[in-house]
């Protein structure tokens, strides 16, 4: 005789597809954000019953919830006291937890859906489940993770298949929910994928056609508990790859995530490299970007994708890497040499990533505010020379020491931001004690206010900035000490660069 747990296993197992059975699941869903509410409203629509759940109490949060019941939700719980317990559906217990990707496994709601043996997944995971659907194109996934440079990398192979006449779109944790664009009325060809290490914890079925883990540092430690759990989840961007798994020539942990991943019969193992590329590699040879993976002769010759300039007009080592990996990304679905070059010459980077703000009597103003860890920052100081550079706040547990250790020769002076800079001001005592340092937070004044130590910080690197001078924000930390985000830390300085280096008001356009 089945048990009720062997009969829901059962049934959530045969959950692949948007026409399956998913009437009357009851769902725990965790988070009212971008994603969770987009689970919410998609699980509704498949006649599920959910609960959702937030600690959240704002107008925002409010509004969301609103909305959720007006279409169907049996409940919104919103608090701190909604999160610690596992709610009952329609006064029964809950047969899935479908979570936002930021919750940790060891939040209280979700180490109690563990113990209690209820099955946990997150929004990437069920959008790969829906991802079949009568009547309708399935569009093929190709997936890319890594401690840095997965926007932009998803941006670039999103430009490069659109301009192969493809429909496709950059979709989750780049913004867009994957469940959004599955939900759309377009039939989209193929989905650039940006997942975080957290989606990809939570994700244990997806089958991409490519994937690719660009790169691995120390990062959110504090999240997963450890490196090696975090590189763990890292490597799961590789599980049941189909035609590529692409990794990075320069790091051998991507190289051995391939090794060990359990992929589908037939699938290539394809690097990328910025220095000449070996057989079954993509690479650079003088200022061409260059194809010696996906072309039939390639063991004699290589085929031309672009050209360093084709990629804007400052050319950091890790963007040419970046294009590289979308590049083989595209080549393995198919696409052809010249929509490669016209995807990456069409291709906007966003803001806040090595974003020329100004130059002003000699002197380079840069943000990159979005790097916000070391391996992000190092990439950025290795693109300048004499650099001034702006950097602090939320550490997230790693460590500065081989950072500051391997720029010392370029570092004129650190202006440090961020209410929370102490591993980095203990690093630079420790390892560059004769370097200048300038503190911004002053004392009596509100931790919290950003935009005033932004000002405080580009003066400071005014008034120490030299013609030939890079003045440089890439904090290696996270935002939330005293910015909203990264994009808000980033706004802050180029507003104080346009008032304080160009004399113009915060808001000029000129």
């Amino acid at each position: 005789m089945t048990s009720p747990n062997e009969s829901l296993r059962a049934r959530l197992d045969s959950l692949r597809s948007w026409d399956a059975d998913w009437a009357g699941l009851r769902v725990v869903v965790t988070g009212i954000g971008i994603s969770g509410f987009a689970a919410a409203d998609t699980l509704i629509e498949l006649g599920a019953r959910v609960v959702v759940v937030d600690s959240a109490t704002s107008e925002t949060a409010v509004a969301q919830a609103d909305t959720l019941k007006i279409v169907g939700a049996a409940d919104v719980l919103l608090g701190p006291d909604a999160v610690e317990h596992l709610p009952l559906v329609d006064g029964e217990p809950a047969e899935l937890v479908v979570t936002s990707p930021g919750w940790r496994p060891d939040q209280a709601l979700l180490a109690k859906a563990a113990r209690r043996h209820v099955a946990v997944w997150g929004d990437i995971e069920l959008a790969w489940r829906l991802n079949v659907r009568q009547g309708r194109k399935t569009p093929e996934w190709l997936t890319i993770t890594g401690t840095n440079g997965k926007t932009t990398t998803v941006g670039m192979t999103a430009s490069i298949l659109q301009a192969a006449g493809l429909k496709a779109i950059a979709v989750g944790n780049v913004g867009t929910p994957v469940l959004d664009a599955l939900r759309d009325p377009v039939e989209y060809d193929v989905f650039a994928v940006e997942l975080s290490s957290f989606q990809l914890h939570w994700s244990e079925s997806l089958s991409p056609l490519a994937s690719v883990c660009l790169n691995v540092a120390e990062d959110h430690v504090d999240w997963h508990g450890s490196y090696q759990a975090y590189l763990a989840d890292k490597a799961k961007v590789y599980t049941h790859t189909k035609v590529a798994a692409i990794y990075n020539a320069g790091q051998r942990e991507t190289e051995a995530m391939v090794e060990e991943a359990d992929v589908v019969d037939g699938c290539r193992a394809v690097a990328f490299t910025t220095d000449t590329p070996s057989l079954s590699m993509l690479g650079v040879v003088e200022d061409l970007l260059v194809d010696r993976a996906f072309v039939q002769e390639r063991r004699t010759s290589a085929q031309e994708l672009a050209t360093l300039s084709d990629l804007g007009p400052v050319t950091a080592r890790h963007t040419v890497a970046n294009a590289l990996a979308a590049a083989g990304l595209a080549r393995a679905y198919g696409v052809a040499a010249e929509a490669v070059q016209e995807g990456l010459r069409a291709y906007l980077p966003g803001d806040h990533r090595i974003q020329a703000v100004a130059k002003q009597d000699g002197i380079l103003w840069i943000n990159d505010s979005k790097a916000t860890n070391p391996h992000a920052a190092d990439a950025a100081l290795s693109a300048f020379k004499d650099v001034v550079w702006i950097a602090g706040g939320l550490a997230k547990g790693v460590q500065y020491d081989e950072l500051l250790a391997a720029h010392r020769d370029r570092l004129k002076a650190v202006v440090l931001i961020g209410a929370e800079s102490r591993e980095l001001r203990e690093a630079l005592e420790r390892t560059l004690p004769d370097t200048a340092v300038v503190e911004t937070l002053q004392e009596g004044s509100p931790a919290d206010d950003g935009d005033a130590a932004m000002r405080r910080a580009v003066t400071a690197a005014r008034e120490v900035a030299v013609p030939g001078d890079t003045v440089l924000l890439a904090p290696a930390s996270a935002s939330m000490d005293q910015f909203a985000s990264y994009a808000h830390r980033g706004t802050a300085f180029i507003d104080a660069v346009r008032e304080v280096v160009l004399g113009q008001a915060a808001d000029s356009e000129g």
